[in-house]
């Protein structure tokens, strides 16, 4: 077989379902091989076993493998060519390794002969890639191709997942070579590492201390991230939760891994989280963190995050973020589903159930007095009214996916997530663009699921094109765009520590019209919305539509995110804005802070 039959063979033995990819020079042979294995491999309904799907650009590609991998617990793979084409995949490659997301990215590349030689198409892709992936090969032997795509797999998939860039130059592509069928490279220490992880159980001594300082808690609370999700945990933490009635907050990675509508959910922590999960996490005294890794905008000073924990307790599969930015009191690094259920196993037996009424009378005193709301007497279209219509009718089934802004963190706030994947954002990196691509994704790797990307008249610009992929594959895909004429986060910011200075953010100068570019990218249902009166209509009829709808909304350009934790203060200081009640201690206001803490 040639380098790029073998390729497209471990693709298909990977279980590849999908393929993102844009085409080019440098990875025409693989491109190739795709295209002669659909022929020679037609399923029973006529379709292809691995179809390639071609976006606007290589950036929608890794998105749409990211999405893709986000709502499918799959690798996503992107195949792009050479230069341009790798280096397009930076930032979704970076996006994945920062949010855990299993992706491989195969790179076409210039002729070993031609390396280092600035032939055309060339980029230094192991050295751009390696400070932003998982692990990168190029691979320079052709014999070694086989087993450095099954291990590229291997290491994307296992421990904490993340994106593999491939480099394959294009004489290995074309070089004749013996196929296998099961080889992969010897990464003794890589593997030696993840064992010890992944067999790591927790005795009965480690147990004994967790349940000591639990049994000595009033206030407990868990902490849940991404790795809920990642690690397929969230039925052992639902089961955790309920055998000893520990509420629950999530970050925004977490979202989907504990039921938003259950009692003992208090919804998103953090810089926008709900007011009453931050003042929980304010008044507990012990704090069970689950795959989260108390990043800055959950802790963004970590003295004053969870102040009144007398007890830490943290399980991660990465041991480097056990105490990285916080010290723990009790830790245990392993498979995060495992240890949930060897405690929930543990405490079952003994019948450690914590007493813990009083604290369940305050959670739900919280979450009536401090919950969310907003400006609902206005006349302008609220955004936050917007993802209730929606809510309302999707009951949290639907497949949301967003870009980054004020929207990203009203679509968190405000919608409910039944299950784990249900929720695709850029959490980490936050790049606007993303929802688009990513909803595309997700719609192939679920066919049969609503899907509904929720986006910002800035952010959905900068992969715009990717509407033309939703209806040249026929995709179902509900778009979104809350249109407030600006970069609405920025101008919060601008708003509240600049002086109402809107430096580059407004807007209100530019043309596009997205009802026209959506239509003329094939959308059968394309309508505006800036009536608050027919906005339940429209969103009926919009999610009723049997087919791909663009729905642009134009909102109150002047509301804003609430509850937000300005930079350096404590959750007990967050501005609740006009509409979310305060409590105690007076909000830092934004003349407060000093220009060296804004970030």
């Amino acid at each position: 077989m040639t380098g790029a039959e073998i390729a497209v063979q471990v693709l298909a033995d990977e279980g590849c379902g999908v393929l993102f990819g844009y085409s080019g020079g440098a990875i025409l042979p693989v491109y190739d091989a795709v295209f002669r294995y659909n022929a020679d491999h037609p399923r029973t309904d006529g379709r292809e076993p691995m179809p390639l799907v071609v976006p606007a650009n290589e950036q929608g590609a890794g998105f749409m493998a990211a999405g893709y991998a986000r709502a499918s617990g799959k690798v996503g793979v992107a195949i792009v060519t050479s230069g341009p084409g790798a280096t397009n995949m930076v930032t979704p490659v970076r996006d994945a390794m920062a949010d855990s997301i299993p992706l491989v990215a195969i790179c076409g590349q210039v002729p070993t002969s031609a390396l280092g030689s600035d032939a055309f198409q060339e980029a230094p892709v192991s050295n751009i890639m390696g400070a932003c992936a998982k692990h990168v090969f190029l691979v320079t032997e052709p014999e070694q191709l086989e087993a450095t795509l099954r291990t590229a797999f291997e290491i994307a998939r296992s421990g904490r997942p993340g994106p593999v860039v491939v480099d394959i130059p294009k004489n290995v592509q074309n070089a004749a070579l013996h196929f296998d069928g099961a080889c992969r490279l010897p990464i003794p220490g890589y593997r030696a590492r993840l064992r010890a992880a992944e067999n790591a159980r927790l005795d009965d001594e480690a147990c004994a201390r967790f349940f000591a300082a639990l049994a000595q808690s009033k206030r407990p609370l868990v902490y849940a991230g991404g790795g809920v999700v990642a690690g397929g945990a969230a039925p052992a933490l639902r089961a955790f939760a309920d055998a000893f009635g520990l509420p629950v907050t999530t970050t925004l990675m977490g979202l989907g891994g504990f039921d938003t509508a259950h009692p003992l959910a208090l919804h998103m922590l953090g810089m926008h989280g709900t007011a009453y999960a931050n003042y929980a996490v304010e008044d507990c005294d012990f704090l069970l963190a689950l795959g989260a890794r108390f990043d800055d905008r959950v802790a963004g000073v970590p003295d004053k995050f969870a102040p009144g924990a007398a007890f830490i307790a943290q399980i991660d599969i990465d041991p480097a973020e056990v105490g990285k930015v916080k010290p723990v009191d009790w830790h245990h690094v392993g498979p995060l589903a495992a240890a949930l259920e060897r405690l929930t196993r543990y405490g079952q037996a003994r019948g450690l159930r914590p007493a813990l009424g009083d604290w369940h009378a305050h959670v739900a005193a919280l979450k009536r007095d401090h919950a969310m709301d907003y400006d609902r007497a206005s006349k302008l279209i609220q955004p936050q009214a917007v993802i209730e219509a929606i809510n309302r009718r999707t009951q949290g089934r639907a497949i949301v996916s967003t870009g980054v802004g004020q929207h990203q963190m009203w679509a968190a706030q405000y919608f409910d997530f039944k299950e784990p994947r249900q929720w695709l954002t850029s959490g980490s990196m936050g790049t606007m663009g993303f929802g688009l691509p990513a909803a595309v994704g997700a719609q192939f790797a679920r066919p049969d699921a609503l899907v509904i990307d929720i986006d910002g008249d800035a952010s959905i610009r900068m992969n715009l094109g990717e509407l033309e992929t939703v209806t040249t594959y026929g995709l179902p895909l509900k778009v979104v765009v809350l249109n407030n004429v600006g970069d609405g986060m920025v101008r919060q910011w601008q708003k509240l520590y600049f002086g109402h200075r809107f430096a580059a953010s407004d807007k209100s100068l530019h043309r596009k019209d997205f009802i026209k570019a959506a239509e003329a990218d094939g959308f059968g249902w394309a309508q505006r919305l800036d009536d608050k009166a027919a906005l339940e209509a429209t969103i009926e009829d919009f999610l009723a539509f049997d087919g791909p709808a663009f729905l642009e909304v134009m909102v109150d350009p002047d509301a804003c995110v609430y509850p937000m934790v300005g930079p350096g203060v404590a959750y007990a200081q967050m501005i609740t804005g006009e509409f979310i009640a305060s409590r105690g201690a007076a909000p830092v206001e934004a003349s407060e802070v000093q220009p060296t803490s804004m970030f």
